[in-house]
């Protein structure tokens, strides 16, 4: 016997600021940064029944050393959830929360759960090396020349993408100046407040007599964005990707630490707990491309996720796209010819930051709160991912 599919709502989401590599949250272990919005977005439901949860679902795009064991469980077991809640970390690169979003949606809509918990979790800090601990590929990658795309570098397939599609470095370099300008004007406005659970910080340091010190600075604004930025310095900046590139540390995402949590219901558990929805999970996509320019992977799951969700591209009232670098966001938005006053209208990854796995929670916060702020009906998250990816999703207020 055959089941409606029914519909998937958020309820809350929130998200820790955003700290640079080795910046705030330098100390801060990303399982402590995954319980604390756990905690926080729970919370949003004061009378929820936790044992209901279906899940934890995690996205972490490098889980391994602080970040492995199972992230999700163990975060939510510091959380103080119900140990009979189960978690799964789960990882597809830079769209890993949005998976989450997406997977925990997926629950719900299938009626296997009434309430799930999509989260995302990241430090680049702990990790020794952008890829991890230990990168072995497989030999296939440099024997034959169609895998070798596998093994660039991330910036690499943006010179790539830069070439192709015909990017400028004065181009890369203005919309990463405008990525910096909005963000801080977003942040001079209060426009993140209601998004971000601040986060405590204690560093325990020696005192006198042998005691020890312990100091407190609470953290609530995201610390990447450059207000003082400037397309003289920006063109100062080097490539660091190719001798004669148009890819620098200006016009690329920043490596950063940070977390996300949604918290989503079924209609049934809406009426059950007296909640109010604040978006309709709409339809997501996941689409592949050759790995050599995998920052195009937008132009193909765009569209996708547009037909899933039965609206076409000029319905999108805002979009966060992720600025893994300033050439391949440029090329999707030409490509789909997306609106540039709805594309990242608060600055995008080049200020904000990009921790990785985390980052599709992060921006689901970003999106759900600008949303209800402007009164807005559709919005879209969407980024590249490595190895020759793009994913979308989209959402409708309700």
């Amino acid at each position: 016997m055959s089941k409606q599919i029914q519909d998937a709502y958020i309820v809350a989401a929130t998200r820790t600021p955003v700290g640079k590599k080795n910046g705030m949250f330098r100390y801060v272990r990303p399982d402590d940064m995954l319980a604390h919005v756990l905690r926080a977005v729970v919370g949003t439901v004061p009378d929820l029944d936790q044992t209901e949860i279906g899940d934890v679902i995690t996205g972490c795009a490098m889980p391994e050393a602080e970040q492995g064991m199972n992230v999700a469980r163990i975060g939510l077991l510091l959380a103080g959830l119900p140990e009979s809640v189960p978690g799964i970390t789960i990882n597809r690169f830079c769209s890993s929360g949005l998976q989450a979003v997406a997977d925990a949606a997926a629950r719900i809509r299938l009626g296997e759960a009434d309430v799930m918990i999509a989260a995302g979790t990241e430090s680049m800090s702990v990790m020794p090396q952008i890829m991890g601990n230990k990168v072995s590929l497989n030999p296939a990658v440099f024997a034959h020349d169609e895998n070798v795309g596998i093994a660039y570098g991330m910036g690499l397939t943006a010179e790539k993408v830069a070439e192709r599609w015909k990017v400028s470095r004065e181009d890369q370099d203005a919309f990463a100046l405008q990525s910096n300008q909005r963000a801080s004007a977003a942040i001079a406005a209060g426009q993140f407040r209601d998004e971000i659970t601040p986060f405590t910080v204690r560093t325990h340091l020696p005192g006198e007599g042998g005691a020890v010190r312990v100091t407190e600075r609470v953290c609530d604004t995201d610390e990447g964005p450059r207000p003082d930025a400037s397309l003289e310095g920006l063109a100062k900046l080097k490539p660091v990707f190719a001798a004669r590139g148009s890819v620098t540390a200006g016009n690329s995402s920043q490596m950063s630490d940070g977390a996300g949590a949604v918290l989503l219901m079924s209609e049934a558990a809406l009426k059950r707990y007296n909640a109010t929805p604040i978006a309709r999970f709409a339809a997501y996509s996941v689409a592949g491309v050759p790995p050599e320019i995998m920052g195009i992977g937008p132009v193909e799951a765009i569209p996708r996720a547009l037909k899933a969700a039965g609206i076409v591209q000029s319905d999108l009232d805002w979009i966060e796209l992720n600025e893994a670098f300033a050439a391949q966001a440029l090329a999707v938005v030409r490509n789909l010819e997306l609106d540039p006053t709805k594309v990242n209208p608060q600055g995008g990854a080049i200020a904000l930051g990009h921790p990785l796995g985390a980052t599709g929670a992060i921006r689901s916060a970003t999106l759900m709160s600008a949303m209800q702020r402007e009164k807005l009906r559709w919005g879209m998250i969407s980024m590249c991912i490595g190895t020759g990816m793009g994913a979308a999703g989209v959402f409708e207020r309700v």
